[in-house]
């Protein structure tokens, strides 16, 4: 038996000389289409999806910043590129596993041709995956509540992640042809892909990873946080298109494009690598710039009502949401503090890294509050019972050192405004409790409940608000007086008082 290779073969009945590119892109769809309802693939788009649609209604509480919600896209397409390279491996091996690879030899489309194909299928995956992206981080933006910038360069991480690992799986198929070895790599692409997406601090060596995923401290100015986002897009792109073109090369396509292509693509992937490297390490004038915004920020300062209001450019949208706590807090206060004038100041614990959750010092001066650049959920009655601290106090020093029963109309201010008052006194206590001893949540330092304080204030919380804010109003004075006892100031507002003394009083 006898076989005639062509580069552009006849077409039967017709005469028409069909095209090689044509064949080749009709290889790579029905590759693609293959690849896209493969079972592992499905599964994982659907995995991600569902992610999404579970994740994304309660994230940041409703008030992302864009900036940290781009780098929230980037964790989940890695489970989709680990189904995308073992699925795309399978197939560039199915000659091998079906035992058809000597009669593949008698085609008109070389094996090379055919590793272009596989190494395209993989694409509309990658695609597939921009979608998802988008449609998340479109979601977040769409939020009332979000501010600040997205990175397109975060934003392509995701996508690039699976064209790689897609990329990756024909690859290894033209150097082992054993079907067992893409999910022998899943196992230490497990292990380097979790430790790429911790939110540990991120140096040279770890942005090699496919993600590098820092969270966990303060949401920061878009111009503080010094990621080399767009060198690691460029080193994905160059690592995806490096590995499809040494597959190529590896299945017999040896002109001068191919070994061309593996050579840019190479560079592309090795200046990626060293300039993100290099970009992991803040610049001076970066490094000047955070301890700024920690020390003396640059706040654009505005006025609502009585109030001042000062906080990062991108958040100045926040500011009301601010000033609807303030004014409701204040409402419920009595003398003077009814009509204190209150300087509301946005800050950060640290500026370092995107890491690092630094506490807050509290401020001396008489009338400043602090705010942080989280919003939402706990953040309301946490912000809440700063400002109430400094109605009865004076300061945030002097809040956090309160002791006595004062921090009884301390929290009433806080909480009894809230939907649900209750469930604000549980969630602004560090054990998420509403009884015993516990630690009260703030921006900067904690404040602190006695069993007795609990009780009572639990006890005004049960109660009609409107009563017992009358009684706030006529007995402020002595509510707010130094040493006065909890017992005390449960009398005065009408409710019964601790069985025992506090200790601290």
């Amino acid at each position: 038996m006898s076989a005639v290779v062509a580069d552009a073969p006849v077409s039967e009945g017709t005469g028409a000389r069909v095209s090689p590119n044509g064949a080749l892109f009709a290889l790579a769809r029905f590759e693609a289409r293959r690849l896209l309802t493969r079972v592992p693939v499905v599964v994982a788009f659907m995995a991600y999806a569902a992610w999404i649609v579970w994740h994304t209604p309660g994230s940041w509480d409703g008030y992302p910043a864009l900036q940290d919600a781009d780098r929230d896209t980037q964790a989940m397409p890695m489970l989709v590129g680990l189904a995308v390279l073992v699925c795309a491996n399978f197939a560039a091996l199915r000659p091998v596993r079906h035992g058809t690879e000597q009669h593949l030899g008698v085609l008109a489309m070389p094996p090379w041709r055919r590793t272009t194909a596989h190494a395209l299928s993989v694409v509309p995956a990658a695609l597939l995956t921009a979608v998802c992206v988008g449609g998340q981080f479109t979601w977040e933006a769409l939020k009332p509540g979000a501010i600040g910038h997205g990175s397109p360069a975060e934003l392509a991480a995701g996508p690039l992640v699976v064209l790689a690992a897609g990329t990756t799986g024909v690859l290894v198929a033209s150097v082992v042809r054993s079907p067992v070895a893409a999910p022998l790599l899943v196992v230490p692409l497990l292990y380097m892909l979790v430790l790429g997406s911790g939110s540990g601090g991120a140096d040279g060596v770890s942005w090699l990873a496919p993600v590098v995923v820092e969270s966990g401290g303060d949401a920061l100015p878009s111009g503080l946080l010094g990621r080399p986002a767009a060198w690691h897009a460029l080193y994905l792109t160059g690592a995806a298109l490096c590995a499809a073109f040494l597959a190529v090369l590896r299945a017999g396509g040896r002109n001068v494009a191919v070994r061309t292509g593996v050579a840019l693509t190479l560079a592309l992937a090795v200046a990626g690598g060293v300039l993100q490297a290099r970009g992991a390490q803040p610049s001076p004038e970066l490094t000047a710039a955070r301890e700024r915004a920690v020390s003396d920020p640059e706040l654009r300062c505005t006025e609502r009502g009585r109030s001042t209001y000062c906080a990062f450019p991108e958040w100045v949208p926040r500011v009301g949401d601010w000033a609807g706590v303030v004014d409701r807090v204040q409402a419920l206060a009595g003398g003077s503090a009814r009509e204190r004038r209150l300087v509301v100041g946005q800050r950060v614990g640290t500026a370092s890294d995107l890491v690092s959750d630094a506490a807050i010092p509290p401020q001396t001066e008489a009338g400043r509050v602090t705010v942080r650049t989280a919003w939402g959920g706990n953040r309301v009655p946490e912000f809440s019972s700063a400002v109430a601290a400094v109605l009865v106090t004076g300061s945030e020093r002097a809040g956090g050192e309160l002791c006595d029963g004062r921090m009884v109309t301390l929290m009433w201010l806080s909480l009894s405004w809230q939907d649900d008052p209750m469930d604000a006194l549980r969630r602004v206590r560090l054990d998420d409790s509403v009884s015993g001893p516990a630690i009260v949540l703030s921006p900067t330092e904690p404040l602190s409940m006695t069993a007795g304080q609990t009780d009572v204030v639990r006890r005004l919380l049960e109660k009609p608000a409107g009563g017992t804010g009358e009684r706030v109003k006529a007995h402020w004075d002595e509510l707010t007086e130094p040493g006065v006892t909890t017992a005390r100031a449960a009398e005065l507002l009408g409710v019964a008082g601790p069985r025992e003394a506090d200790s601290c009083e």
